[in-house]
């Protein structure tokens, strides 16, 4: 399926492991791993990046083959939640750098483009969320609540 504002096809992402065993490699009991991916979590990583730390610096090609659950799973279990889904934070992270280019760079009308672009993404992303419950029926895409809600 085409990207809806580019003519490109797009591309998958890197491919998963095709075992669904635990390697011998690993060292780690399932124990560690769980409590590894909680003091990243703690340290203010996201999911993707607590899985990709996982797998370049500890070997752990899955954390799902290694403990039986998913990271999201893990978080949930140690009351570790993060206010927005990480795809919406990343989104809004986005507009908030182009909206601080905009103020500096009022004549910059491709960035004014892509601002308005990115935001189409976020408010459908909200609508999606809201759809699943992941997010509260009255949640509002407002710049100056959202900035608080999205450190860094």
């Amino acid at each position: 399926m085409a990207r809806m504002h580019s003519r490109k096809k797009g591309s998958s992402g890197s491919t998963r492991p095709a075992r669904l065993e635990k390697p011998v490699w690993i060292e780690l009991s399932p124990e560690e791993v769980e409590s590894e991916v909680v003091k990243l979590a703690r340290r203010g990583h996201s999911k993707s990046m607590i899985g990709t730390i996982m797998r370049d610096s500890r070997g752990v090609p899955l954390v799902k083959v290694v403990t039986g659950k998913k990271v999201s799973q893990i978080l949930e279990e140690n009351d570790i939640e993060t206010t927005l889904p990480e795809e919406l934070a990343n989104l809004v992270r986005k507009a908030l750098n182009v909206r601080k280019h905009l103020e500096t760079n009022h004549k910059d009308l491709e960035a004014r483009k892509g601002l308005n672009r990115t935001e189409s993404k976020i408010y459908r992303l909200i609508k999606y969320y809201k759809k699943k419950k992941l997010l509260a029926p009255d949640f509002k895409y407002d710049v100056e609540k959202i900035r608080t809600l999205v450190a860094r």
